[in-house]
């Protein structure tokens, strides 16, 4: 029996890391209840995107989240790096979690960043290749 898979294509290296990352719930058509600041972490980080590692404010979320009606504005704290990385983010999967679980896997794609904010992820993950 001969299955064909698709073969992962990437424009960007992924490194594995953990970094301190601020998010907030963006949307403009579905009215945002759950207000404030997120705190989380990375599981990985590329030059296209992350893996996020933190809450969201409910199951019934998930639709929204993945139909891109709802957007994650994020900030990462890159060590040896002053001003946060801002990017707007979409989400593009959910790692399977436990019922009841806080903390999820979240598969981010950057839908807005700023080129120089780009260029500080490619050095960090060209730093982090390097010492490895």
């Amino acid at each position: 029996m001969s299955t064909n898979y698709a073969i992962e294509k990437r424009d960007f290296v992924r490194v594995h890391t953990d970094i301190p990352v601020r998010y907030k719930f963006l949307s403009k058509s579905v009215p945002i209840e759950a207000e404030g600041v997120y705190e989380g972490t990375t599981s990985n980080l590329s030059g296209s995107g992350l893996l996020l590692c933190g809450k969201i404010p409910g199951m019934s979320w998930i639709p929204g989240l993945l139909m891109g009606e709802i957007l994650i504005g994020v900030n990462l704290l890159l060590p040896n790096v002053d001003v946060p990385i801002k990017a707007l983010t979409r989400v593009s999967w959910f790692e399977a979690f436990e019922k009841g679980s806080e903390k999820c896997g979240i598969g981010l794609r950057f839908r807005e960043i700023a080129k120089e904010h780009q260029d500080e992820i490619l050095r960090y993950i060209i730093k982090a290749q390097i010492t490895r």
